[in-house]
């Protein structure tokens, strides 16, 4: 799974860690849904988190396409409803 931050980089995932993105992405979703600013907050840093700890950087020269993106980390809850699609984070711009 490559995984890119907003406003950062990409990041190749493998094995449980995949697992655990899709699972704390779904609880952020949630918490959009919800409209709960404390429980996005902290789900967002723990996303972001495991991707940079569990990730592997892509090079600067390795091109690929996002599985998923994932708002920067100073991301409100307001913005994030802005920008959510439904079924995951718009890229920017």
């Amino acid at each position: 799974m490559i995984v890119r931050i907003a406003g950062e980089e990409q990041f190749r995932l493998e094995g449980g860690a995949v697992a655990e993105v899709e699972r704390l992405d779904r609880e952020l979703l949630e918490a959009v849904e919800r409209g709960e600013e404390d429980r996005f907050q902290e789900t967002l840093q723990r996303l972001l988190s495991l991707v940079r700890e569990q990730g592997s950087p892509l090079g600067e020269d390795e091109l690929a396409a996002s599985d998923l993106i994932l708002p920067p980390p100073d991301t409100t809850l307001a913005e994030a409803r802005e920008d959510f699609s439904g079924e995951g984070w718009l890229p920017e711009g």
